[in-house]
């Protein structure tokens, strides 16, 4: 319990070193936080029991954030294919963890109104080589946070909201809209909270240890 807390910790203050280092504008700190955030959360779910999918999928957003800090091209499809897969490591695990709650169908409608919507309006705004991929990842992002909410509850889902909110932000960047200032820190935030909720929902989502125990012995002949 003791290390689990000492690993939250440092992830809250890699976050928080990070987050400053964007308001300032000092890039160099930057640099060195970033790439410490998955880590330190991978570690945290590991040490807490997380299944083995919740420390892959996390993982990979490490590996998309060392890439996506590189602004060329190249290093940008890299870093939305490892994004890409962690979003698959988790929804194999959110549909191991449960069947879809109530309201799932008017969910559903929701995010596909959602996401139609965002990739019609930043269709024209994209270079034409990102079209198809952004579209695609757009995809499986949605599906995910949709899966998160469907099945894990409000906390996970609202940190598939929030991962949906800050890809969001990073695409307008790329179609050349209207940003907010440091916009940098607002995709941080949001990505950073996102990775946290998802993992809390996660771990809250697991089978107590007696029903866990309970269900092998049911299957056992």
């Amino acid at each position: 319990m003791r290390a689990s807390r000492a690993l939250l910790g440092a992830f809250v203050l890699a976050t928080a070193l990070d987050l400053a280092a964007l308001v300032v504008g000092f890039r160099a700190g930057h640099l060195v936080a970033k790439p410490l955030l998955m880590p330190l959360l991978a570690a945290f779910a590991a040490r807490a029991g997380g299944p083995r999918l919740l420390v892959a999928a996390l993982l990979c957003g490490w590996g998309g954030d060392v890439l996506l800090l590189s602004d060329t091209d190249p290093a940008f499809m890299a870093g939305m294919a490892s994004f890409a897969a962690g979003h698959i490591c988790y929804l194999v695990l959110f549909r191991r963890q449960g069947p879809p709650r109530a309201r799932a169908g008017l969910l559903a409608v929701g995010f596909a109104v959602a996401l139609v919507t965002l990739v019609v309006l930043l269709w024209p705004g994209l270079p034409a080589g990102l079209r198809v991929p952004v579209a695609g990842y757009s995809t499986l992002l949605t599906a995910m946070a949709y899966a998160a909410a469907t099945r894990l509850g409000p906390v996970a889902g609202l940190g598939g909201a929030l991962f949906v909110l800050s890809d969001t932000l990073i695409a307008t960047g790329v179609a050349d809209w209207p940003q907010l200032p440091r916009p940098d820190f607002w995709i941080m935030l949001t990505y950073a909270a996102a990775q946290f909720l998802l993992v809390r929902g996660a771990l809250d989502a697991r089978p107590a240890p007696a029903a866990a125990y309970r269900e092998v012995r049911s299957t056992t002949p």
